[in-house]
Formats: structure tokens, sequence, C-alpha cells
């Protein structure tokens, strides 16, 4: 018997708790133990803005959970809309198995299995490397990595605001630790495929180093400071919250139409300074020049995504794909005095179109109301990914090794917009 468990440990394939629960004279581990506790902020955060979000749980063992963990899991993810397992040992495996809790028929990862590495042209194709044995995880990270699950050599490049965006910082600031978020997006393909529910992060090696500090260099001033190498969030249902009326009324009434192949539409393209949306300058890529392409694979999703657990409403626009906004009218009974499109309307000019979900976005990623993730090894993160944004954030040196795992699903199922309630509510 301790021959076995040593052998087991060796191999990392079960935890210490794990094993001692199935000896014989050992009692079952009760799920009663859960405990969830506030994740601390910073103090740049608006203490008020996060009482229902973030959560470290404690009490299990996130590589052998229970079905009742995971039941009560996934009622704490979508209350809370990120939850965090610190010293948690995780092997891929474990990490699919928790993801596709959330969605027990979906299979692919959400860009598709081995998918990312075939469309050269794609912003995504140098930050991904799939684990062979399990394709719905993915190697992201910084640095070459040697003989990692299944991976000989893996050579990984942390994205940086210098490749993407319009205008950078200078090489002297840069010097000094000034940085900007990278793009705030939802993990999704935004063609053919559903966005996932949730996505899981996995820190496997996460490198030490002196705060940055972000800039969003757009005129407000406003900057942030935050750990090196950070995952950056902010509330969907936040982001919705703090519209005035006139613009939760358009929210609750617009749905977003993605261009095909969006991440390749979009590769020749630059981003803005607060990586929220892409700089209206006609550089993005033909349709007639995109891979083959089906207008019934196109997305066409609600602003507002509706929480499954909590009923409320989640603002979840990924910016830099959206091509087109469908407004439907205003409800029969409701108040015109200064509607936006009270008779509904189809805009299809992309300036405009980035410049309206601009300002109902850019309130959201004020400094007080992110959430930076501040990593350490083997930290586990499950985020609620049809209710929040988020975003990668800082530099690395071409040497400096950092390895995630990250898992999320393609949905079975699109997301659940605003009811007929919710309209006449809000609109």
């Amino acid at each position: 018997m301790l021959r076995a468990f040593s052998r087991q440990m060796a191999h990392g394939k079960r935890s210490t708790l794990s094993l001692l629960s199935s000896l014989p004279t050992a009692p079952r581990l009760s799920t009663m133990a859960i405990e969830l506790v506030p994740l601390p902020l910073p103090a740049s955060a608006d203490p008020s803005k996060f009482q229902n979000f973030g959560r470290e749980v404690r009490g299990v063992d996130a590589g052998n959970l229970t079905e009742e963990d995971l039941k009560q899991i996934e009622d704490a993810l979508y209350k809370y809309d990120a939850l965090l397992f610190r010293n948690a040992d995780v092997t891929p495996e474990q990490q699919y198995r928790i993801t596709k809790h959330f969605d027990p028929t979906s299979e692919n990862y959400g860009h598709g299995n081995n998918k990312t590495g075939e469309t050269k042209k794609s912003i995504l194709h140098p930050d991904l490397k799939t684990i062979p044995s399990v394709p719905q995880v993915q190697l992201i990270g910084n640095g070459t990595v040697y003989d990692h699950w299944g991976l000989a050599e893996a050579k990984l490049k942390h994205p940086s605001h210098t490749s993407f965006h319009k205008t950078v910082v200078s090489d002297e600031d840069a010097e000094k630790g000034v940085t900007r978020f990278y793009r705030w997006h939802i993990d999704a393909a935004l063609y053919d495929l559903n966005p996932p529910k949730v996505t899981t992060l996995y820190g496997v090696k996460v490198p030490e180093g002196p705060a940055q500090v972000c800039r969003y260099d757009d005129g407000t001033g406003d900057e942030l400071t935050l750990p090196l190498g950070t995952t950056a969030f902010v509330s969907g249902r936040t982001m919705f919250d703090i519209l005035p009326t006139e613009y939760k009324s358009l929210a609750v009434r617009a749905k977003v139409k993605y261009a095909p192949h969006p991440y390749v539409w979009m590769a020749p393209a630059k981003a803005m300074s607060t990586g929220l949306g892409i700089e209206s300058d006609g550089l993005e890529l033909p349709l007639d020049e995109l891979p083959a392409w089906e207008e019934g694979k196109i997305k066409v999703l609600p602003v507002l995504w509706k929480n499954p657990v909590t009923g409320g409403l989640h603002f979840q626009v990924h910016p830099c794909g959206a091509k087109e906004l469908i407004v439907s009218p205003l409800p029969e009974g409701a108040s015109r005095e200064g509607a936006l499109y009270p008779d509904g309307a189809h805009i299809t000019d992309l300036k405009e179109v980035r410049d309206i979900l601009y300002k109902m976005q850019r309130p959201a990623i004020a400094p007080s109301l992110v959430y930076p993730h501040d990593w350490r090894p083997k930290d586990l993160v499950l985020f609620h990914n049809r209710g929040v944004l988020h975003t990668v954030v800082g530099a690395f040196k071409a040497e400096t090794i950092r390895a995630f795992h990250q898992c999320n699903l393609a949905a079975s199922a699109e997301p659940v917009g605003p009811s007929e309630e919710d309209i006449k509510q809000w609109a």
C-alpha cells in the first residue's frame, strides 16, 4: 500500500488527500468543507463594486473534486464570476474535467481542437500551443519550455501591446516598467463555435518581478499599478449596471454581428491604447481574402448575456471582433424621451459601431473597477467567460519563462439574451 502510495505521488496522478481518502480506515472527505473567501483587492479597487465578484475556494482538493463539489463550485462561479484555488495540483486531464463539468456535452477547445495553429494569419497563432494528450488544453506563456506534457519543445510568446496597438509606450518608459492592457476580450471563436461558458487558467511557472504601471494613454490620465504579467478582469454585470439609462435601453435591445473569422479579419489592424477595441483605419482584411466562410456560421449575439444562476445581465461584447450592430425598436409603451435609436437600427458603419461600443464599455475598465490577479505558482483560476472581460498585461524579456495551462470549451448552445421582462424593465 505504501509503495503504491509513493509511486502515485511521484507521478502526480493523485493528491495526498485523495489517496488518504481511498484507504479503508480513512473517512471520506466531506463536501461541506468548501469555504468561499473574498479575494484580496488592490488599493486601487472600489470595494463597493466587488461585493459579488471573486472568491477563493478553500477546503477541497482542486485535482480531485467530487460531483457534489463541482455542483457547489458551479453555483459559486456564476454568483461570483471568478474562483481561485491556491496551491492546486492539477493535471491537464483534471483541468479538462473541471472545465467540462460546466457544459458536459461540449468537447472542443473554444477555437476548435488543434485549430489555432492552422490559420497562420490569425492574431492568436503565436500565443497557443496544444497539449497533445488533451487537445482541449493549451500551453500559453513566454520563453522556451522543454519536455512539457508531451511537448518536446515549445517556444512561447507572451502577447504584448507593442505588436498589437497603433501606438506603444516609449522604450525608455518600458524600461521603467510602463505597459498597457493588451486586448480586452471574451474567450470565443466568434465564428461557427459558441462562446465557452467557463475558462480555467492554471499557473505552472509564474515568474517573479517588480510591479508594472499600466497606462491607458487615452487622454484621461488613468493608470494602474499591476503585478507583473497579471490577468486583469472586469465584470460584465458592473459594465451594464453603471450605464446611464439611455445606454441601458440601447444595450438591452441590441445585438452584435461579428466578422467572419474575426481574428484573421482584424489581424492587419491595430488596437486602441486601452486595448478596448480596434482603431478604425480601414486596415481589416477584406472579406473576400479571408479563409472560406459561410453566412450561416457568422455569430450574431446579444449585447447582454443572462446569468443562469442570478438572472442578472452581463455586458458581453468582444469589441475587436464586432462588425455591425442590430438594434430592436423600443417596446410598445416605452418612453421615447432621450432614447437612442427608438425605432431600431442596423448600424453597418464600422467606426460608428466601435464608437458606440466604446462609449458603453470604457467606463467599466476604469482603474477602480479592475481586478488584477496576482499570480502565484499552482494558482488555478476559474472565470465565468460569459460574465467577465479579461486581458493579459505587461511584457517579459525573451528569456523569462512563464507557463500556464488554459482550457475552455466551445459551448453546446449560444448565450441567452435578455427576456421580454428584461426588455420592458430596461428599455
